[in-house]
Protein backbone atom coordinates (compact mmCIF):
# COMPACT_ATOMS: atom_id res chain seq x y z
CA UNK A 1 0.00 0.00 0.00
CA UNK A 2 1.46 3.33 -1.07
CA UNK A 3 1.63 6.36 1.21
CA UNK A 4 -1.13 8.09 -0.78
CA UNK A 5 -3.35 5.02 -0.50
CA UNK A 6 -2.77 4.85 3.25
CA UNK A 7 -3.64 8.53 3.52
CA UNK A 8 -6.93 7.91 1.73
CA UNK A 9 -7.81 5.00 4.02
CA UNK A 10 -6.94 6.94 7.19
CA UNK A 11 -8.96 9.97 6.06
CA UNK A 12 -11.94 7.77 5.12
CA UNK A 13 -11.91 5.94 8.44
CA UNK A 14 -11.69 9.21 10.37
CA UNK A 15 -14.67 10.62 8.47
CA UNK A 16 -16.68 7.54 9.45
CA UNK A 17 -15.53 7.95 13.05
CA UNK A 18 -16.88 11.51 13.09
CA UNK A 19 -20.33 10.26 12.11
CA UNK A 20 -20.40 7.32 14.50
CA UNK A 21 -19.35 9.48 17.45
CA UNK A 22 -21.60 12.45 16.62
CA UNK A 23 -24.70 10.28 16.20
CA UNK A 24 -23.78 8.12 19.18
CA UNK A 25 -23.17 11.11 21.42
CA UNK A 26 -26.49 12.72 20.51
CA UNK A 27 -28.35 9.44 21.01
CA UNK A 28 -26.78 8.95 24.45
CA UNK A 29 -27.31 12.31 26.09
CA UNK A 30 -29.94 13.86 23.85
CA UNK A 31 -32.90 12.59 25.92
CA UNK A 32 -31.10 13.52 29.14
CA UNK A 33 -30.52 17.10 27.98
CA UNK A 34 -34.20 17.52 27.18
CA UNK A 35 -35.12 17.01 30.85
CA UNK A 36 -34.75 20.30 32.69
CA UNK A 37 -34.67 18.54 36.08
CA UNK A 38 -31.73 16.27 35.30
CA UNK A 39 -29.31 18.27 37.45
CA UNK A 40 -31.41 17.60 40.59
CA UNK A 41 -32.36 14.04 39.68
CA UNK A 42 -31.00 10.76 40.96
CA UNK A 43 -30.25 9.01 37.65
CA UNK A 44 -26.83 7.59 36.77
CA UNK A 45 -24.32 9.83 35.02
CA UNK A 46 -22.81 7.06 32.89
CA UNK A 47 -24.91 7.92 29.86
CA UNK A 48 -23.97 11.60 29.97
CA UNK A 49 -20.28 10.86 30.51
CA UNK A 50 -20.17 8.37 27.63
CA UNK A 51 -21.86 10.89 25.34
CA UNK A 52 -19.31 13.55 26.34
CA UNK A 53 -16.47 11.09 25.76
CA UNK A 54 -17.75 10.38 22.25
CA UNK A 55 -17.79 14.11 21.52
CA UNK A 56 -14.14 14.35 22.56
CA UNK A 57 -13.33 11.53 20.12
CA UNK A 58 -15.41 13.39 17.53
CA UNK A 59 -13.32 16.54 17.97
CA UNK A 60 -10.06 14.60 17.61
CA UNK A 61 -11.32 12.78 14.50
CA UNK A 62 -12.39 16.07 12.90
CA UNK A 63 -8.86 17.44 13.24
CA UNK A 64 -7.52 14.11 12.00
CA UNK A 65 -9.45 14.32 8.73
CA UNK A 66 -7.91 17.69 7.92
CA UNK A 67 -4.38 16.62 8.85
CA UNK A 68 -4.69 13.40 6.82
CA UNK A 69 -5.98 15.15 3.69
CA UNK A 70 -3.66 18.15 3.77
CA UNK A 71 -0.58 16.58 2.08
CA UNK A 72 -2.73 15.59 -0.90
CA UNK A 73 -5.11 18.53 -1.29
CA UNK A 74 -2.42 21.20 -0.83
CA UNK A 75 -1.17 20.21 -4.30
CA UNK A 76 -4.38 21.66 -5.71
CA UNK A 77 -4.46 24.93 -3.76
CA UNK A 78 -2.35 25.33 -0.64
CA UNK A 79 -4.21 28.39 0.60
CA UNK A 80 -7.62 26.71 0.44
CA UNK A 81 -6.15 23.55 1.98
CA UNK A 82 -4.78 25.59 4.90
CA UNK A 83 -8.16 27.28 5.26
CA UNK A 84 -9.85 23.89 5.47
CA UNK A 85 -7.42 22.64 8.11
CA UNK A 86 -7.81 25.83 10.15
CA UNK A 87 -11.60 25.80 10.03
CA UNK A 88 -11.70 22.08 10.76
CA UNK A 89 -9.56 22.68 13.83
CA UNK A 90 -11.84 25.56 14.87
CA UNK A 91 -14.88 23.30 14.51
CA UNK A 92 -13.24 20.68 16.72
CA UNK A 93 -12.32 23.32 19.29
CA UNK A 94 -15.90 24.60 19.51
CA UNK A 95 -17.21 21.06 19.96
CA UNK A 96 -14.63 20.36 22.70
CA UNK A 97 -15.61 23.57 24.50
CA UNK A 98 -19.23 22.42 24.36
CA UNK A 99 -18.35 19.27 26.29
CA UNK A 100 -17.21 21.29 29.33
CA UNK A 101 -20.67 22.58 30.43
CA UNK A 102 -22.06 19.04 30.19
CA UNK A 103 -19.33 17.77 32.49
CA UNK A 104 -20.11 20.70 34.80
CA UNK A 105 -23.76 19.56 34.89
CA UNK A 106 -22.60 16.09 35.94
CA UNK A 107 -20.37 17.49 38.68
CA UNK A 108 -23.10 19.78 40.03
CA UNK A 109 -25.67 17.00 39.93
CA UNK A 110 -23.38 14.75 41.98
CA UNK A 111 -23.02 17.45 44.64
CA UNK A 112 -26.65 18.58 44.57
CA UNK A 113 -28.45 15.23 44.55
CA UNK A 114 -31.72 15.62 46.40
CA UNK A 115 -31.53 19.41 46.34
CA UNK A 116 -34.53 21.00 44.71
CA UNK A 117 -35.03 24.57 43.64
CA UNK A 118 -35.66 26.68 40.59
CA UNK A 119 -32.21 28.27 40.85
CA UNK A 120 -30.46 24.91 40.56
CA UNK A 121 -32.64 23.83 37.65
CA UNK A 122 -32.05 27.18 35.93
CA UNK A 123 -28.30 26.75 36.33
CA UNK A 124 -28.49 23.30 34.76
CA UNK A 125 -30.59 24.64 31.89
CA UNK A 126 -28.06 27.45 31.29
CA UNK A 127 -25.19 24.97 31.05
CA UNK A 128 -27.16 22.81 28.64
CA UNK A 129 -27.97 25.91 26.56
CA UNK A 130 -24.23 26.70 26.47
CA UNK A 131 -23.61 23.26 24.96
CA UNK A 132 -26.46 23.63 22.47
CA UNK A 133 -25.10 26.95 21.18
CA UNK A 134 -21.65 25.46 20.62
CA UNK A 135 -23.28 22.55 18.80
CA UNK A 136 -24.99 25.06 16.54
CA UNK A 137 -21.90 27.18 15.84
CA UNK A 138 -19.46 24.34 15.20
CA UNK A 139 -21.32 21.65 13.21
CA UNK A 140 -23.47 24.20 11.37
CA UNK A 141 -21.63 27.43 10.56
CA UNK A 142 -18.00 26.32 10.67
CA UNK A 143 -18.64 22.85 9.27
CA UNK A 144 -20.75 24.28 6.45
CA UNK A 145 -17.93 26.63 5.48
CA UNK A 146 -15.08 24.13 5.61
CA UNK A 147 -17.18 21.62 3.67
CA UNK A 148 -17.40 24.05 0.76
CA UNK A 149 -13.61 24.49 0.79
CA UNK A 150 -12.71 20.80 0.70
CA UNK A 151 -15.51 19.94 -1.72
CA UNK A 152 -14.25 22.67 -4.05
CA UNK A 153 -10.74 21.22 -3.95
CA UNK A 154 -12.05 17.70 -4.56
CA UNK A 155 -14.23 18.86 -7.46
CA UNK A 156 -11.51 20.96 -9.08
CA UNK A 157 -8.81 18.31 -8.75
CA UNK A 158 -10.79 15.21 -9.68
CA UNK A 159 -9.32 13.32 -6.71
CA UNK A 160 -12.69 11.55 -6.41
CA UNK A 161 -15.67 11.27 -8.80
CA UNK A 162 -17.24 14.69 -9.12
CA UNK A 163 -20.73 13.69 -8.01
CA UNK A 164 -19.28 13.27 -4.50
CA UNK A 165 -17.98 16.85 -4.03
CA UNK A 166 -21.16 18.18 -5.66
CA UNK A 167 -22.98 16.80 -2.60
CA UNK A 168 -20.60 18.80 -0.42
CA UNK A 169 -21.04 21.98 -2.45
CA UNK A 170 -24.78 21.64 -1.93
CA UNK A 171 -24.67 20.40 1.65
CA UNK A 172 -22.26 23.01 3.02
CA UNK A 173 -24.37 26.10 2.24
CA UNK A 174 -27.54 24.21 3.17
CA UNK A 175 -26.34 23.28 6.65
CA UNK A 176 -25.03 26.85 7.11
CA UNK A 177 -28.46 28.21 6.20
CA UNK A 178 -30.08 25.66 8.50
CA UNK A 179 -27.91 26.91 11.36
CA UNK A 180 -28.98 30.48 10.67
CA UNK A 181 -32.64 29.42 10.63
CA UNK A 182 -32.20 27.68 13.98
CA UNK A 183 -30.45 30.70 15.47
CA UNK A 184 -33.36 32.96 14.56
CA UNK A 185 -35.94 30.48 15.81
CA UNK A 186 -37.44 29.29 12.54
CA UNK A 187 -37.14 25.68 13.70
CA UNK A 188 -35.51 23.70 16.51
CA UNK A 189 -32.02 22.19 16.47
CA UNK A 190 -33.46 18.70 16.75
CA UNK A 191 -36.26 18.75 14.17
CA UNK A 192 -37.34 17.29 10.86
CA UNK A 193 -36.22 20.39 8.96
CA UNK A 194 -32.76 20.31 10.54
CA UNK A 195 -32.43 16.62 9.66
CA UNK A 196 -33.47 17.24 6.05
CA UNK A 197 -30.95 20.08 5.73
CA UNK A 198 -28.19 17.81 7.04
CA UNK A 199 -28.85 14.97 4.56
CA UNK A 200 -26.67 16.25 1.66
CA UNK A 201 -23.65 16.90 3.88
CA UNK A 202 -24.16 13.50 5.52
CA UNK A 203 -24.26 11.85 2.09
CA UNK A 204 -21.16 13.81 1.02
CA UNK A 205 -19.02 12.73 3.97
CA UNK A 206 -20.17 9.10 3.99
CA UNK A 207 -19.75 8.67 0.23
CA UNK A 208 -16.34 10.37 0.38
CA UNK A 209 -15.27 8.15 3.27
CA UNK A 210 -16.35 4.94 1.56
CA UNK A 211 -14.74 5.92 -1.74
CA UNK A 212 -11.43 6.78 -0.04
CA UNK A 213 -11.43 3.50 1.88
CA UNK A 214 -12.43 1.29 -1.04
CA UNK A 215 -10.81 3.05 -3.99
CA UNK A 216 -8.48 5.77 -2.73
CA UNK A 217 -7.63 8.94 -4.61
CA UNK A 218 -7.64 8.86 -8.38
CA UNK A 219 -3.97 8.23 -9.31
CA UNK A 220 -3.67 10.88 -12.01
CA UNK A 221 -4.83 13.63 -9.62
CA UNK A 222 -3.12 12.34 -6.47
CA UNK A 223 0.30 12.16 -8.11
CA UNK A 224 0.17 15.66 -9.59
CA UNK A 225 3.36 17.57 -8.72
CA UNK A 226 3.21 19.89 -5.74
CA UNK A 227 3.18 23.42 -7.12
CA UNK A 228 3.37 25.24 -3.80
CA UNK A 229 6.22 27.82 -3.50
CA UNK A 230 8.06 25.76 -0.85
CA UNK A 231 7.92 22.56 -2.90
CA UNK A 232 9.02 24.44 -6.00
CA UNK A 233 12.04 25.87 -4.21
CA UNK A 234 10.87 29.47 -4.55
CA UNK A 235 12.13 31.76 -1.85
CA UNK A 236 9.42 33.89 -0.20
CA UNK A 237 9.63 37.56 -1.06
CA UNK A 238 10.68 39.70 1.86
CA UNK A 239 8.31 42.44 2.89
Amino acid sequence: MTATRRTAVVAGVLYLVTHVTSIGGLALYGPVLSKSGYIVGSVTDTRMLLGAFLEVILALAIVGTAVALYPVVKRQNEGVALGYMGLRTLEAGIIAIGVVPLLAVVTLRQHLTGTAGTDVVSLGNALVAFHNWTFLLGPSYVCGTNTVLIAYLMYRSGLVPRFIPVLGLIGGPLVFASGAAQMFGLFEQVSVWAAIAALPIFAWEVSLALYLILKGFRPSAATRPDTSPVAAGVEPVAA
